[in-house]
């Protein structure tokens, strides 16, 4: 139990860690400063952002480090909402960050460990940014055989997805093998 318990906290803790070292550190470029608490508005960046460098470039791939400010959410869901999206996705993103923790504490198993802490990670990563700023720093942009209408993202985007992908990939592994068990014990 102290081991799980230990492995959790290291993953979650890492996670929140780089991704924030990595915006404060993007966010100096930008201002030259890093402040505690600042709206995003007063941070001198154009609304469709700035390439600060391009990372690499092969013939069929790209990737920019491209600083933006994302005051919505993926693909610009609940924009409907206006002027309270912001409060309304710190609530919700403070819900579902209590309700895993609560289940990876208390209820999981030792496959749905490593991938809903790197979840957990990056949801706490971009809350950080939405209660300092009112909205997230994204930086990752990449372009694919010139299409680069892709959505620019952070580090904490993608331990969220990863760690979804690794969930996925650990339960289907995981119901296999319970299944294997069972007609094991039934012959």
């Amino acid at each position: 139990m102290k081991h799980k318990l230990l492995k959790i906290i290291s993953v979650i803790f890492g996670v929140v860690i780089v991704d924030q070292i990595i915006k404060g550190w993007l966010i100096h470029q930008v201002m030259h400063t890093v402040p505690a608490f600042i709206s995003y508005s007063a941070v001198p960046v154009p609304p469709q952002g700035a390439i600060l460098f391009q990372a690499f470039d092969f013939s069929w791939l790209s990737l920019y480090i491209h600083f933006l400010w994302n005051t919505g959410t993926a693909f610009s869901l609940f924009r409907a909402l206006g002027h309270a999206l912001p409060i309304v996705l710190i609530i919700l993103t403070g819900a579902i960050i209590g309700f895993l923790l609560y289940y990876l504490f208390k209820r999981a198993h030792k496959y749905e460990c490593i991938p809903l802490a790197l979840i957990v990670g990056g949801a706490i990563g971009n809350l950080i940014d939405r209660v300092r700023f009112g909205a997230v720093v994204d930086y990752l942009h990449v372009s694919i055989f010139g299409w680069d209408k892709f959505p620019t993202f952070n580090f904490a985007d993608m331990c969220v997805v990863i760690g979804c992908g690794l969930y996925l990939i650990s339960y289907v592994i995981y119901t296999k093998k319970q299944k294997r068990e069972l007609t094991s014990k039934e012959k």
